[in-house]
C-alpha cells in the first residue's frame, strides 16, 4: 500500500463544513474515505500523503438517503467520515488543496 494513488483511493476529500472547521480548531480534520477503509489503513494513508503523525482516528457512517429521483425512488450512496486528530505541533492546511 506504497502506492499513492492507492493512498488517495483511500482518502477521497477533505470535508469543509461548519462542523468541520470546529474540529480543526482542536487539531483534527475530516476527510471522506473509502466506506471499506478501515482505522489502521486511514491512518497511514494520511501519514504518508501529508508527512504528519497522527494521534487517533474516529470514522462514521452516514446511510444514504431515499429521495426521489425523476418520479422514481432511489437512494444517495453511504458516506464514510473519518475524523483524523493530529499529534500535538502538526497540522495540514486543506484549503490550499491536496
Amino acid at each position: 500500500m506504497t502506492d499513492k494513488a492507492a493512498l488517495y483511493d483511500v482518502i477521497r476529500k477533505p470535508v469543509i463544513t461548519e462542523k468541520a472547521t470546529m474540529a480543526s480548531e482542536a487539531n483534527a480534520l475530516v476527510f471522506e474515505v473509502d466506506i471499506a477503509a478501515n482505522k489502521p489503513l486511514i491512518k497511514k494513508a494520511v501519514e504518508a500523503l501529508f508527512n504528519v503523525k497522527v494521534k487517533a482516528v474516529n470514522t462514521t457512517i452516514t446511510k444514504g438517503k431515499v429521495k426521489r429521483f425523476k418520479g422514481r425512488l432511489g437512494t444517495r450512496k453511504d458516506i464514510k467520515n473519518a475524523y483524523v486528530t493530529l499529534e500535538e505541533g502538526h497540522m495540514i492546511d486543506v484549503t490550499t488543496g491536496l
